[in-house]
């Protein structure tokens, strides 16, 4: 009897949770053995509410994001609390920390990121490029960096802890980086008490994904919301202090301009890297993450695959040089890891079973950014830096056609915190900054989703926020095809189904449905859906 084939999925989070979740069938059927290394000993969990989390605004089991007990019943062979130290491609065998080995037929990378530690005196700079790699002690490969005591970063439910531990002793908490991550935990920290001043080098926060307009506005309602922003700061070193039994901890943030921010807990936002060291090690290419095609396959081996944080995908130049700079990178976006990993599962299974792959992930749309805090709200998307008065210039597209410019739209309210900037060609949404406006960012993106054409008059939009606003009017917010959770491609259908069929509360139809699993920052549309659902049943029913 031919044994089935092997599949080793190494990394256990949210997304090699999906993987696994829909490759049980295959497993199950006996088409396929699957392995799974975890470096963590928890099941997997939901990594973007680790914030949430660290300030006990979640608990561990609203994390949860798969059912390990049902995978452990199918057939699945899980090695938690363990590390891979390297791939023996040759040999088809991953070597794991306790010096044992387990050989693949194809080997599935979901290894995800681990955040950034700037480079700061007093703290242990840490490279990974080949050589240092290969320098590494056996036992370190795939291990994160130690950090001195009172500096962290966010990314697991240990660093959650000490977050924690921070919050509840209303310490004094220092966020480096003012990316979406640092804001979320900084204004969540500020909500329960914490003083919390956040530093970073660039004028406004969130400098990546906002105009500058909507960075100023954003930066009044943080200040607002009881957070300290430093701005235009960067960081340059940490010094400490030295308790009575001679232990060191964190003391303060010293700044290039003089600066000294003192603190009892230093949290390091400052981005994240794929963890790829793994695939630089076994010489396979990799960039800003593992290089893999369209369809998630290594650029050098057939037989590797890598999806989620550490996958970089683009297809290979045929003049490609090994080192060369490669367009793209990672999403850093759990909804587009999902679908890597369903796509993934459903190729594997076909191949294995001798039936139709199914064609290539289309390639993913601008990505949705939002700031997740109960002070503010932000949603951006898109190419934002054209002002109104800037000239964009027309263009001729592939075909020979002229394509116009872009036009611009702005509407400005700084008492209460509000912003909107669209960009638009030919009355199209091609990019998008909504700076507390909650519904009309809900009704902007289903139009940038959909493509639509906006309103000749821009300022009906703001309705949306506006004391007369009538959801029953709004009909494409409730439209059935509507998108809902982006994460997860769910609808408004899908939700009424799920309400039909008694799922009465957020938590009920995210189970059923997947929607607000993921960033979570659907989960007050899925509550105001259930109310409409809800409340339209009973009229039915009265009549």
């Amino acid at each position: 009897m031919i044994p089935a084939p092997r599949i080793v999925l190494v990394g256990y989070g949210p997304v090699g949770a999906r993987f696994v979740e829909d490759l049980l069938p295959a497993v199950r059927g006996g088409a396929v053995t699957l392995t799974v290394v975890g470096a963590e000993d928890e099941t997997a969990y939901n990594r973007v509410l680790v914030a949430e989390f660290a300030v006990g605004r979640t608990d561990r089991s609203a994390m949860e994001v798969t059912d390990t007990a049902a995978a452990v019943e199918a057939g699945v062979r899980f090695v938690r609390g363990t590390h891979v130290t390297g791939i023996d491609r040759e040999a088809s065998v991953v070597s794991l920390d306790d010096e044992s080995v387990l050989g693949y037929d194809r080997l599935v990378l979901a290894t995800g990121a681990r955040a950034n530690v700037p480079t700061l005196d007093g703290v242990d700079a840490v490279t990974r490029d080949l050589r240092s790699l290969q320098r590494l002690d056996h036992s370190e490969q795939g291990r994160d960096q130690r950090l001195p005591d009172g500096v962290t970063v966010l990314r697991d439910l240990a660093d959650a802890a000490t977050v924690r531990a921070a919050v509840e002793g209303r310490k004094r908490i220092v966020v480096l980086g003012a990316g979406v991550l640092g804001l979320e935990i900084a204004l969540a920290a500020a909500e329960q008490g914490a003083e919390v001043c956040v530093v970073h080098h660039g004028g406004y926060p969130m400098a990546r994904n906002l105009d500058r307009g909507g960075g100023t506005m954003l930066a009044r309602s943080v200040v607002r919301a009881g957070v300290a922003l430093v701005a235009h700061s960067r960081a340059e070193a940490v010094t400490y202090r030295t308790d009575d039994e001679g232990t060191r901890h964190f003391d303060a943030l010293v700044c290039a301009d003089g600066k000294i921010i003192a603190g009892d807990l230093l949290v390091l936002s400052c981005g994240v890297s794929a963890r790829a060291e793994l695939a630089t090690l076994a010489g396979l290419p990799t960039a800003t993450g593992v290089l893999v095609d369209h369809g998630l396959r290594s650029w050098d081996d057939p037989h590797v695959f890598a999806i989620g944080d550490c996958a970089h995908v683009a297809e290979r130049p045929a003049d490609y040089l090994v080192g060369a700079r490669v367009a793209g990178g990672p999403t850093g976006l759990i909804g587009p890891g999902w679908r890597q990993a369903e796509w993934l599962a459903a190729h594997l299974s076909a191949e294995f079973a001798a039936a139709p792959v199914p064609a290539p992930l289309a390639a993913p749309r601008p990505a949705l950014v939002m700031l997740k805090s109960e002070a503010v709200d932000v949603v951006t998307v898109g190419d934002v830096e054209l002002e109104p008065w800037d000239t964009d210039p027309t263009t001729v597209d592939a075909a020979g056609e002229r394509v116009p410019g872009r036009q611009v739209s702005q509407w400005v309210d700084p008492e209460h915190g509000r912003y909107l900037k669209m960009v638009t060609r030919r009355g199209v949404l091609e990019g998008l900054v909504c700076v507390g406006l909650p519904r009309t960012a809900a009704e902007l993106t289903l139009l940038f989703e959909r493509g639509s054409e906006l309103p000749a008059d821009r300022s009906v939009l703001l309705r949306n926020d506006g004391p007369d606003y009538a959801p029953a009017t709004d009909s494409d917010a409730f439209a059935p095809d509507a998108t809902v959770c982006w994460c997860n491609g769910v609808t408004v259908a899908h939700i009424h189904e799920s309400v039909a069929a008694g799922d009465a509360t957020v938590a009920c139809v995210g189970k059923s449905t997947r929607a607000g699993t993921g960033c979570g920052g659907c989960k007050g549309r899925i509550g105001e859906l259930i109310e409409r659902f809800l409340d339209a049943e009973a009229a039915e029913l009265a009549v």
